[in-house]
């Protein structure tokens, strides 16, 4: 077991960090601030590790891993976690799943055994799958079918991707829940949820000492599993513009979205290309708000998002009309904003603003103890450097403007953008 750590100092979020035999990463953060300790475990396995004709698996585990294992009965986990102060969660994206409790401190142990449990022996068997396939079936329909654009960025990732398992979204499709088996289920847990393929975070009111030795008596005995190679997925450069378009029952006025393939969340590009979209759409006074809702008033909402994810990124605009103005109309106001960007620095006043911005939204960001926890894991998990953490605002302080002109030069073209009209279904 090898051990380093990193002393604390001005705003530095300071961790322990060690490995098991098996495999599993541990990282400790200590903050004796409140008596609470978060217990987080984060598998590198998402939405991009099943089979095109099994979509779904990774989200339909980060429910059935609630259903209960060999030591606790079937429903009993929430119960445990409530009975004992707690609250737990969890969720799954595209690249990883991530697992956690917040408890009074002096449950950190209760914590270590439910995580432990979940990854040694979790109860996977018919009664489990059946009952959660319902709970996602209702969960798709309240989130995506019968919500107005629900499916807009499956709509836009399945054109903006043609080989990369992004092209489908977590939820993935009930038909291939459907008609997976249950050795199907058992096997995808046990390729991913390995302790080769996790970190364990706990973050909060913690001594190191006893809880090196918690986890050690918790996790040190659970096989390491096989060694799993990642499938490795390059899409050609979108080099002319991709038109499309969609329809959706649930709405009655259309909306335009263009979608731009973009470099990964490490990417140095991908956070000058957050800093783009924060110009054009983050609150009231962005450009693309000022204009066309405020002041043209020819659009009920405008925005930007970047969909950041480990192998690529996707950079979606959208709109949506007021007073029956043509769609086209929108998209040409969105297009003549990128061209500023790409043609004129933002103003040093603007820039000022935009770095306090993000400065306030990485303190935001790391103010609770499983924040802290998520952003340790995704440091390891992503980056390959744990203490991420802490060099992250250096990143962002290091953006120019002449960076963020370059980016919008360099991925914002109309060539290289899907462009879909999003229409109601009549």
């Amino acid at each position: 077991m090898m051990l380093t750590a990193v002393t604390a100092s001005a705003q530095k979020i300071a961790y322990t960090d060690f490995k098991l035999k098996n495999g599993l990463q541990v990282i400790l953060h200590q903050d004796k601030s409140a008596p609470v300790v978060a217990v987080s475990v984060m598998y590198h396995v998402g939405s991009k590790d099943e089979q095109p004709n099994r979509t779904g698996f990774a989200h339909f585990f980060e429910h059935l891993l609630f259903e209960g294992s060999a030591n606790i009965k079937k429903g009993e986990f929430q119960n445990i976690v409530s009975a004992n102060g707690g609250q737990n969660n969890a969720n799954t994206s595209v690249d990883r799943t991530f697992y956690y409790e917040i408890f009074p401190s002096n449950q950190l142990e209760t914590g270590l055994w439910l995580e432990s449990e979940r990854m040694l022996h979790p109860v996977i068997n018919e009664i489990g799958v059946k009952t959660q396939n319902e709970v996602v079936k209702e969960e798709k329909r309240l989130r995506y079918d019968n919500q107005p654009y629900g499916n807009f960025l499956g709509e836009i990732r399945k054109r903006l991707f043609t080989k990369h398992p992004y092209r489908w979204i977590p939820i993935g499709s009930m038909a291939d829940l459907d008609a997976a088996s249950l050795a199907e289920f058992q096997d995808f847990f046990k390729k991913f949820y390995t302790p080769a393929n996790a970190v364990l975070v706990i973050a909060g009111d913690i001594d190191i000492t006893k809880t090196k030795s918690l986890v050690e008596n918790y996790f040190a005995d659970i096989p390491p599993g096989a060694p799993i190679v990642k499938s490795a997925y390059v899409e050609e450069p979108i080099t002319k513009e991709l038109i499309d378009t969609t329809y959706d029952s649930n709405i009655q006025i259309p909306a335009i979205m263009a979608g731009y393939r973009i470099p990964g969340i490490t990417s140095d590009d991908n956070t000058a290309i957050e800093m783009v979209s924060s110009v054009l759409s983050t609150g009231k006074s962005s450009r693309l708000y000022k204009k066309m809702v405020d002041e043209k008033k020819n659009s009920l909402q405008v925005g930007s998002f970047n969909n950041s994810m480990e192998d690529y990124g996707a950079y979606i605009l959208y709109a949506i009309p007021n007073n029956n103005t043509d769609i086209d109309t929108l998209l040409k106001d969105i297009d003549e904003e990128i061209v500023k960007l790409q043609t004129e620095l933002i103003s040093e006043a603007e820039f000022t603003k935009l770095q306090n911005q993000f400065e306030n939204d990485y303190l935001e960001n790391n103010n609770r103890m499983i924040k802290v926890a998520e952003n340790l894991a995704t440091g390891y998990t992503f980056y390959k450097n744990i203490n991420n953490i802490n060099v992250e605002l250096d990143k962002i302080r290091k953006i120019t403007r002449q960076d963020i002109q370059l980016v919008a030069k360099k991925y914002l073209n109309p060539n290289q953008r899907v462009l879909l009209y999003y229409l109601p279904k009549k």
